[in-house]
């Protein structure tokens, strides 16, 4: 830890440590918290937005800036990941290629409309189109690393000078909005329609509320971590064939993909060298997803510098209203009738609140928050994460250049 020019840098150690306690406290709060409670929203980000909010205040008081190293944090996504890939079953992918396909129709219709609600709510502000823009899904649905890359093309091509504020601030609301709206959400549906899972499937993250908690010794632990240590080594190398082909993934894609891969070839009745079955689906990978999920959020959440986006806020707190408002529209009315307005849907619609206007992340925390209280649904797990952290990214690289042309 540093303190230069009135600028406190926190390392990765003492990042972690401190996301640690965040997810601590967010649990705490939402244990005596009715509403946070009752409303399934996730733990790490009640205590991530608390503490932003506390660095926040902490700034104006005294003028000191927070920032964190936060390689550490991006790593868990990379843990995270894998073990969604390791839980994978080909069978019951195939099994889901409709509701995949459906979704993955959906959210592409609705990216459309997501930048068609933000130039027209910018056009009618008195603001230039391109802002809308920026607050569509270069920044909500393509989250903080779309924004950041496509920010300085836009600023350039239309000379504005904020362009990178814009897309950063709208990221950022955009990303607190989607932690808050899925267990809404899908409490809704599940009240209304009475929904409740077909049958007992075991947790892909964490574990259930109402059941006992499984047990686990250190060789069950370590054993998942060595198989997902496995998965992510052949991710690199898959990553690095896929980038010498031309197209650049984010490494936790290509280490998704290779969970599959090996849960999927491996042979199913034969003990590995330690002794034991390959893990999936099992106590140990739903605890090390759990706490990577968890983890990551919170110093996602906390690391936010909320002092820097507050001149931004009027027109982007416009744009996002309205965003917020057809986001949970297209999830009621659109979506869950579109996916089969079972449990599977429901939780699926929690998960397109995070797609929407947050990050993969935010979608699998949302889905993984409603899991817990009212049952899990495999089916979501597996493709949402395939819809938004792989084909949006391309469908998004293709929509917003067209919206630019059509902008100039």
């Amino acid at each position: 830890m540093e303190f230069i020019d009135n600028v406190l840098n926190i390392d990765s150690f003492l990042a972690v440590t401190l996301g640690i306690i965040v997810l601590f406290i967010g649990r705490r709060l939402t244990q005596k918290t009715y509403w946070l409670k009752e409303f399934s929203i996730p733990e790490p980000v009640s205590g991530g937005i608390l503490v932003s909010i506390l660095f926040a205040a902490l700034h104006y008081l005294t003028s000191i800036e927070v920032q964190f190293n936060l390689a550490a944090r991006d790593m868990l996504l990379v843990y995270f990941f894998t073990t969604i890939g390791i839980n994978a079953s080909l069978s019951d992918l195939f099994k889901g290629g409709r509701p995949l396909i459906i979704l993955l129709t959906a959210t592409i219709g609705y990216m459309f409309i997501q930048n068609l609600t933000g130039i027209g709510v910018a056009k009618a502000l008195g603001q230039p189109e391109i802002v809308g823009l920026l607050s569509g899904t270069v920044s909500l649905i393509g989250g903080h690393g779309t924004a950041i890359a496509w920010s300085p093309r836009i600023g350039e091509a239309f000379d504005l000078d904020t362009a990178m504020e814009i897309g950063i601030a709208s990221a950022t609301f955009g990303l607190i909005l989607a932690s808050l709206m899925g267990g809404p959400i899908a409490k809704f549906l599940i009240n209304r329609h009475n929904l409740s899972p077909e049958k007992f499937e075991r947790m892909d993250v964490g574990t259930s509320q109402d059941q006992p908690q499984p047990s686990i010794n250190a060789f069950d632990f370590l054993d998942a971590v060595l198989a997902i240590h496995l998965c992510i080594i052949l991710g690199a190398v898959l990553n690095e064939v896929i980038a010498g082909w031309g197209l650049e993934l984010p490494l936790f894609v290509s280490c998704l993909f290779a969970g599959i891969l090996i849960s999927n070839l491996r042979t199913k009745h034969y003990r590995r060298f330690t002794g034991r079955f390959w893990p999936a689906r099992k106590p140990a990978i739903a605890l090390i997803a759990d706490i990577a999920l968890g983890a990551f959020l919170a110093m996602s959440l906390m690391s936010m510098q909320l002092w820097a986006l507050v001149d931004l806020a009027g027109p982007i707190f416009a744009i996002l209203g309205a965003q917020f408002i057809v986001a949970i529209s297209m999830a009621i009315f659109v979506v869950f009738p579109l996916m089969g307005k079972n449990y599977d849907a429901a939780v699926v619609c929690s998960g397109f609140g995070g797609i929407s206007l947050g990050s993969t992340p935010t979608a699998m925390a949302n889905m993984s928050a409603v899991a817990q209280k009212y049952g899990n649904s495999h089916q979501a797990f597996i493709i949402v994460p395939l819809v938004c952290a792989f084909f949006i990214d391309l469908a998004n690289a293709l929509i917003i250049p067209y919206f630019i042309s059509m902008l100039q």
